[in-house]
């Protein structure tokens, strides 16, 4: 009984180990916690992270605009001379008919 028992071990142990060792590749590959996913992951935080320097920059940006508006005059003419139309005494503002769209639509 233990002759034959070392015998099949013998015969099938390096099999079963062979079989044992694929197994644990392909689930350390495509496993919920393989290669492929860690990997996408990977990609997932580098996207994130390229977005969030964005909008940094963004926030400082406009973090430098509102500074602008609460304390610099200049900022502030010209956004009431270009948005709001308004002048300085003594100053004409001519507004001026926007010009008529290039492509006009197609009447059926």
């Amino acid at each position: 009984m233990q002759d034959t028992a070392r015998r099949l071990l013998s015969y099938y142990g390096r099999h079963l180990l062979v079989i044992f060792v694929v197994v644990l590749l392909v689930h350390d590959v495509f496993g919920p916690h393989g290669f492929l996913v860690m990997r996408r992951k990977q990609q997932e935080i580098q996207k994130v992270n390229a977005t969030l320097v964005q909008l940094n920059k963004e926030n400082a940006a406009l973090e430098e605009q509102i500074k602008d508006l609460k304390t610099d005059p200049q900022t502030i003419r010209k956004i009431a001379r270009e948005e709001l139309g308004l002048a300085q005494p003594g100053e004409i503002v001519i507004k001026l008919p926007s010009p008529p769209p290039e492509n006009p639509p197609a009447k059926p």
